[in-house]
């Protein structure tokens, strides 16, 4: 994978959209510029579940801005990541080609636990070292994330349903703080935490930070107010309850420390960061520095130098499914020799390795099932916490492994480019060719596609030879030719 000397992250978060530039020196980012507007797209999401026209309005107009700060990068030193608006959004896939067209690169939406992963990420590199697990706690617009780790790795990481937007529309949505709506707001908190009080509560790590803007605004209000002498504590956070009480009404609150555009949003998060400290036993909370952009930075970073977190999750992925690795070995190199004769000099990296992972992990729904395995296989790839990949790489990973055996008309409307075509029909060949799982040779195998034909030339005599084989590519000229693409095998 090529390095670059700049790379810039893009989180688009449910309260704010953030932008980062980090210049690249002997394998470390330094921070250049950073950018940050309070989008509040999670404030635009309706009962439906749909976001609004002001909400994505408001979210094109700043991309447009942070596009023309990122107009002379390259696209592989880019990377933007959605999270959980976006991922409840019932309208994002007609939302996100506007979104990309408006900043110009990808975006990515994650998963709630790879969100928690690279937030970890990013706070841990602005750490010193230490013994001890810490968790670290961020209270984003729509979610709110808890991880727990020591040093790098994280051990633990949830995300629960729960964010300073959200909560502050839902409980306090004309500005009042009654003792009856904070009571209220607090105690859905705690109930979402008793999910996860028993492996994140005090006895599981030793400090505990909080990243991202609501924990550092709670922490100058408090530092700032007289309420703690340093960080957020459960006492500080006493006093600031009360406050909130009297002033009755957020335009009311005269608090130090607390910025213009954090107002409408601080009863929610002070309501979620109340309830954690109630349910998890937290005490004392210091503020990190870094939060998902920065790990989304590290997170690039380390791709560049094969530290890439896919790679990882596809071998524990074929370790926990028991996956026959020679298997997998011999069905992934075939496809790739395929995918790109198929695609000449159009087949990208990024199509190739998206392939690679999909023909290693073809054969995950064995473990569930042998009869209909591939279906059990894209169904696990699609929905299962696959740390370092997106929602729409999973997506791609399970309709490529959905498409490598049995009747095509399943995929019907579903392979929209002549890329998704190549792909689906490399793995599909690859393992029709060793279909026996043995170490037998596979003929040689020159091979074309125009984008409608496949084009097929094999060693003269070994469709003799292998009469089974013949019949399956025969069958599948056959069920190609009903999605309208042609397959010609020839012998020369």
């Amino acid at each position: 994978m090529e390095r670059y000397p700049i790379l810039a992250a893009v989180d688009l978060g449910s309260n704010s959209f953030r932008l980062q530039v980090a210049r690249v020196e002997n394998n470390q980012l330094y921070m250049l510029d950073g950018l940050r507007e309070p989008v509040r797209l999670a404030a635009g999401l309706g009962e439906d579940k749909r976001l609004d026209k002001g909400a994505q309005q408001r979210a094109l107009a700043c991309l447009q801005r942070f596009g023309e700060r990122l107009r002379d990068l390259p696209p592989g030193a880019v990377r933007a990541v959605g999270t959980n608006s976006l991922r409840v959004a019932r309208n994002a896939a007609e939302f996100l080609p506007q979104a990309e067209a408006a900043l110009g690169f990808p975006i990515e939406v994650i998963a709630g636990r790879e969100e928690a992963r690279l937030i970890y990420l990013g706070v841990a590199h602005g750490l010193p070292p230490s013994d001890g697990n810490r968790l670290v706690m961020d209270i984003g617009g729509g979610s709110t994330e808890f991880i727990i780790g020591q040093g790098l790795q994280p051990s633990k990481l949830e995300s629960l349903y729960m964010g300073c937007v959200s909560y502050s529309l839902r409980y306090f949505p004309d500005g009042k703080i009654t003792k009856q709506h904070l009571k209220q707001a607090e105690l859905a908190a705690r109930n979402e935490l008793q999910t996860i009080v028993r492996e994140f509560s005090h006895g599981h790590w030793h400090d505990a930070l909080g990243s991202s803007g609501s924990a550092r605004m709670l922490c100058d209000v408090l530092e700032q107010n007289g309420y703690s002498s340093g960080g957020i504590t459960r006492a500080g956070l006493e006093l600031l309850r009360e406050q909130l009480l009297k002033a009755g009404d957020v335009r009311r609150l005269d608090l130090a420390g607390l910025k213009t555009d954090r107002i409408p949003v601080l009863p929610g998060g002070f309501a979620i960061m109340y309830a954690a400290f109630c349910e998890l036993g937290i005490e004392k909370m210091d503020t990190a520095l870094g939060a998902l952009r920065e790990g989304v930075l590290y997170d690039l970073l380390g791709r560049f130098h094969h530290n890439d977190m896919r790679d990882v999750t596809t071998r524990q992925f074929m370790r926990r499914y028991h996956v026959d690795m020679h298997q997998a070995e011999r069905v992934a190199l075939l496809a790739d020799q395929l995918a790109r004769q198929f695609l000449d000099e159009q087949a990208g990296e990024d199509a190739l390795r998206r392939l690679a992972w999909a023909a290693s992990m073809h054969e995950i729904g064995i473990s569930v099932a042998h009869s209909g395995y591939h279906k059990h296989t894209a169904y696990i790839l699609k929905n299962a916490d696959m740390p370092g990949f997106s929602k729409k790489e999973q997506e791609l990973l399970g309709l490529i492994t959905l498409a490598h055996r049995g009747g095509l008309d399943k995929l019907r409307g579903m392979l929209k480019t002549p890329e998704s075509i190549a792909l689906a029909m490399s793995l599909r060949l690859a393992a029709l060719f060793y279909r026996n799982r043995g170490n037998l040779a596979v003929p040689a195998i020159q091979a074309r596609f125009s984008g409608t034909k496949f084009h097929l030339v094999l060693t003269p005599g070994w469709l003799a030879q292998n009469p089974l084989t013949e019949t399956a590519l025969q069958e599948e000229s056959r069920q190609w030719k009903e999605l309208g693409v042609s397959v010609q095998v020839l012998e020369g």
